[in-house]
């Protein structure tokens, strides 16, 4: 073979990236873990960095792949709901989740309102633009908020700071499709002119909340009887295989969304029913490992995507007042909306301003974005897209370089020390043999 006729092979590149890629999610962590930086900001770099390349041509910028933006956030974002379910020691009461309640219940429809005021009002969007900008910000992103989660099933890390931002995640996904579609409902009544509120009321909160709560329960059931209490020479738990949590979480997604209601809400939930079944069984650490590592490798594939975005011109529609919006959606109105919430919140003021600050915006408010684009029309879609991708931008580097040096502060207030090893998983738990 004459060496001036070589030329790499397309394929062989892609298994070498693939090989990198893969090798990054191992080690980053480790290598980030007492710095003040996070894995998304050295992921956003060097997507950048690889899409600034004169032989790389492709402009990954999401209104010129619609399809693929809606479906590749959804993807990562079940992924994510289903590890944040998993890793929740926590019994679910009302009481014992007050906070996650407080959150939900005055935090989000706050920032709801007053994302929409500043859009309508400070914008000069249309008040159904205005509306989905508020619907895709509001809620704040499971997939990036790893770093302020609980840990792994069983380690003791879950304090009420840590708790409540998890449940929060899990939880305010499916609570704010409802104000995506009612933004799709109204865009659609100006052109037709056809009644929107009953069927909003009726299908897209009653039904599709109620649907996708129960659904997911009936689902984590499903799966908690299979993996821990059928027959012992039968049970999914001897397997060791933590793949289970993936089949759950497809299951669960897929059917809910079948019968047309929220499957965000359903997997979230599927995950805390499968989590009961057995609370303090090692295979629950299992299956929430392979969960996190499907979810960190997508989400890395993602933010480098966005890093390439980010360089081809998805922030060209900004203008000044838009920059300015975004500073108040992640410095004021997310603050204040939590310290309105936690008024009164048995808690020391510095896990109240932590728990109202790390209000984190990323891929979520990607998904939500994409799907209200993709089924109404607007002309704004690169403007909103531009403002989406400046408040997820700047949530991830100013929670990302504070997230450190505050979390390690809670833990030494709390007699914590956060220099010390991580956890081990629990020991080896055996089981009766009557199970």
């Amino acid at each position: 073979m004459q060496l001036s006729s070589f030329a790499p092979d397309p394929y062989i590149l892609i298994l070498t990236g693939a090989g990198l890629l893969i090798a990054l999610v191992a080690w980053l962590p480790l290598a980030l873990k007492r710095l003040p930086l996070s894995l998304p900001i050295v992921c956003i770099g060097i997507g950048a960095a690889i899409f600034s390349l004169p032989a790389v041509t492709l402009r990954p910028l999401p209104l010129d792949y619609p399809d693929f933006t809606e479906r590749f956030t959804e993807f990562v974002v079940i992924i994510a709901l289903m590890g944040a379910g998993l890793k929740l020691d926590r019994p679910f009461s009302w009481r014992k989740w007050s906070v996650t309640w407080r959150l939900l219940a005055i935090t989000m429809p706050i920032g709801i309102l007053a994302i929409t005021a500043l859009g309508g009002w400070m914008l000069g969007l249309s008040w159904v633009a205005a509306l989905l900008l508020a619907a895709s910000l509001a809620p704040t992103d499971p997939v990036l908020a790893s770093d302020v989660q609980v840990g792994p099933p069983k380690t003791g890390e879950e304090d009420e700071v840590r708790f409540g931002l998890t449940s929060e995640a899990g939880l305010n996904d499916g609570f704010a499709f409802p104000f995506v579609h009612l933004a799709i409902a109204l865009g659609l009544a100006t052109t037709t002119g056809k009644p929107w509120a009953g069927q909003w009321l009726l299908h897209n909160v009653l039904w599709e909340i109620g649907a996708g709560l129960i659904g997911g329960w009936l689902i984590g059931r499903l799966f908690g009887w299979l993996t821990f209490h059928v027959p012992a020479d039968t049970k999914l738990s001897r397997t060791g295989d933590g793949l289970i949590a993936i089949a759950a979480t497809f299951v669960s997604y897929g059917v809910t969304e079948l019968i047309h209601c929220y499957g965000f809400l359903a997997v979230f939930v599927t995950a805390l029913t499968l989590r009961r079944s057995h609370r303090d069984h090692e295979f629950n650490r299992q299956m929430h490992d392979i969960t996190e590592q499907v979810e960190r490798l997508a989400m890395m594939v993602l933010l480098l995507l966005f890093g390439g975005a980010l360089v081809n011109g998805l922030l060209r529609p900004l203008q000044l007042v838009d920059v300015a919006a975004a500073a108040a959606i992640l410095l004021i109105i997310r603050p204040i909306g939590g310290l309105i919430a936690l008024a009164g919140f048995k808690a020391r003021f510095s896990e109240k301003i932590t728990l109202a600050f790390f209000g984190i915006r990323g891929v979520g408010s990607f998904y939500y974005l994409a799907y209200g684009l993709n089924h109404m029309e607007l002309t704004v879609g690169e403007r909103l897209w531009a403002i989406v991708g400046l408040v997820a931008l700047l949530s991830i580097l100013l929670h990302g370089l504070t997230v450190t040096p505050v979390m390690r502060q809670l833990d030494r207030s709390q007699g914590r020390d956060p220099d010390a090893d991580d956890a081990a998983p629990p020991p080896s738990r055996r089981e009766p043999a009557s199970a």
